[in-house]
Order: C-alpha cells, then sequence, then structure tokens
C-alpha cells in the first residue's frame, strides 16, 4: 500500500475504485467497504484509493475539548490496518479550518476528479462530505453523470440487530465490554506505548509489571479493571493480565496506571515499545483490605487469564 500526505503526492492510475471517511477503527462495517471495492476494482481492472482525513475532524471544527473524541486508532494503527485489509492507495490529506470550508462540489471537483480521477465511488450509508456536511449518496447520485463517475453506498452493516458503528465500539470499551468491543471490530482492541519505570512493587509480590504510557492523549482507554491481554513486545507474543486504574490497595489512589504482568517474562523492557491486545475483562478494580488479599486475587486472575487462552 502507499500511502500519500496530500493530493499533489498522487499520481492517479489508468482506473480508480475510491472511498472516503475518517475510518476510525477499521470495524466490520468499514472492512465491508473496503471488500466492496477491493472487489469492484478486480472486476474493472482498477486500483484501490481511500481518502482520508488527518487530525480527526472534530479536532478542528470544536475548540471545547469536551468535544473531542478518544479515538480507537492512532493514524500509524489505522495505516497498518488498511494495509491488512489490501488497500492500495491511502490519502491522508490534513484537516484544517481552511480545508473544512469547502464545498462538496470544490470537494468532488479538486479531489475527486481533478486530483484522483475517480472512475467509482463507494461510501457508507450516513457519509457526508463538503462544507456543513452538505453532500450526500442522494446529492452524489443525482448528479454522478455530470461528475464522469460511478457511485455506489454501502447500507448499513448489522451484527447481531447491532447497526456497527466506531460509536458502538467506544461505548462497549468504556463499559469494559472488550468481547462486544472485539466482535465489532473483528480484531482485538489495541494500545500501543513505551514501557516506563514504576515503583517495582509488583516484583516485591510475586507479580512483576511493565508500567504503559501510551504516547497519545487521544487514545481510547478502556474502563478501569484487570483484563486478559495478549502481549507484543519486540516482535514477540506472550500471555498476561493487565490492570487498568489507581491501585487502591497500594497507593493513595491519585494516579492512573496502565500496568501488565507478561506471563513467563523476565527481561528489562524500561524503554522499549509495547503493544496490548485486549482478550476479555476479568474483574473491577478493588481495594483490598492487605497485600495478602491482593496477591490471592492476582493469583486467580493469572488462573483466569490461562484458561481464557485455552479455550
Amino acid at each position: 500500500m502507499k500511502v500519500y500526505r496530500s493530493i499533489e503526492e498522487f499520481i492517479p492510475p489508468p482506473k480508480t475504485v475510491v472511498t472516503s471517511g475518517t475510518f476510525d477503527g477499521v470495524h466490520f462495517g468499514h472492512q465491508q467497504i473496503l471488500k466492496q471495492i477491493t472487489t469492484a476494482a478486480r472486476e474493472e481492472g482498477a486500483e484501490t484509493v481511500m481518502i482520508t482525513y488527518w487530525p480527526h475532524p472534530r479536532f478542528v471544527l470544536f475548540d471545547d475539548p469536551q468535544k473531542h473524541p478518544k479515538l480507537l486508532t492512532t493514524l500509524e494503527e489505522k495505516i497498518k490496518l488498511l494495509e491488512q485489509n489490501g488497500l492500495d492507495h491511502l490519502i491522508v490529506l490534513e484537516f484544517n479550518k481552511e480545508f473544512s470550508k469547502l464545498t462538496s462540489m470544490e470537494f468532488i471537483q479538486h479531489i475527486l476528479i481533478d486530483g484522483i480521477q475517480t472512475n467509482k465511488l463507494v461510501i457508507g450509508y450516513d457519509h457526508k462530505f463538503g462544507r456543513n456536511q452538505e453532500g450526500s449518496f442522494d446529492y452524489l447520485k443525482e448528479h454522478a453523470p455530470s461528475f464522469g463517475f460511478e457511485v455506489e453506498e454501502i447500507p448499513k452493516q448489522e451484527l447481531e440487530e447491532v447497526a456497527v458503528s466506531s460509536t458502538k465500539i467506544r461505548e462497549a470499551l468504556h463499559q469494559g465490554d472488550v468481547k462486544r468491543a472485539n466482535k465489532y471490530l473483528r480484531y482485538r482492541y489495541m494500545i500501543h506505548g513505551t514501557v516506563t519505570d514504576g515503583n517495582k512493587l509488583g516484583r516485591k509480590i510475586g507479580f512483576p509489571t511493565a508500567n504503559i504510557k501510551v504516547d497519545v492523549d487521544y487514545k481510547l482507554i478502556p474502563k478501569n479493571g484487570t483484563y486478559a491481554v495478549e502481549v507484543e513486545i519486540n516482535q514477540k507474543r506472550y500471555m498476561g493480565m493487565l490492570n487498568i486504574g489507581n491501585k487502591p490497595t497500594v497507593t493513595d489512589g491519585s494516579q492512573k496506571t496502565i500496568e501488565v504482568n507478561i506471563f513467563h517474562f523476565n527481561e528489562n523492557i524500561y524503554g522499549e515499545e509495547i503493544s496490548v491486545r485486549f482478550v476479555d475483562f476479568l474483574r473491577n478494580e478493588q481495594k483490598f483490605s492487605n497485600v495478602d488479599e491482593l496477591i490471592h486475587q492476582l493469583s486467580i486472575d493469572k488462573q483466569n487469564t490461562l484458561q481464557l487462552f485455552q479455550s
């Protein structure tokens, strides 16, 4: 997959099948769109092109940080997921105040027609574009003959009678329901970060942990609690259990941390990059009467995690 950081970098191939959107999470619904454009491109001897935007439009359109969404994927994570889904070309357009003022007609002419020379455009059922989201599938369909390209809409994708969306996945993660989130994503939700130095209490009680500092503040961190996870470090994968929270048994609870106990692992990895994929929620974070109770519960958590990986 080739990645372009502006429309000017892109040199259009002879035929293109195009889609557009933020594609946060590259979830099941997004994957259906990617499958559709790949099939159409194969039938028509074309190459697939996606237009996406960075930063997320809401970061630019809303000054109030409370209105900024926590994202399922960083740009780097999204690029890797799109490549895994067989995309040929990814155009990452900078979303700024000036870009947000483009009318739907200006977007179509400058980006879709002049920039990409689109032959076919495939979009999701609720996709809008242009200033004030004035552009829609109906608008495109009505004017398609004059644009010189075909337009196709992907209907709402249903999974267990629930429309798959980035919003519903975020809600599941906020509730700690990583199994439901993973079902909608069709892969295990992940976080990436750097291993930082901690208070080393875990090592003293027989459960050494790696403290994870997530490198961006907009990444969605699931609900506080203990999780069964898959850990990747130095291109190797391990089982583990992870705690998100304030460690009320051993600290004053003023600082939130993300700590992972990696099974069958005993290496110094401070400063290393680490990835964690969530398998299942084990329990809510709780305050124990003493450290011995905590150790007993951690032993149960480890056994439950091992059983999950064996099932």
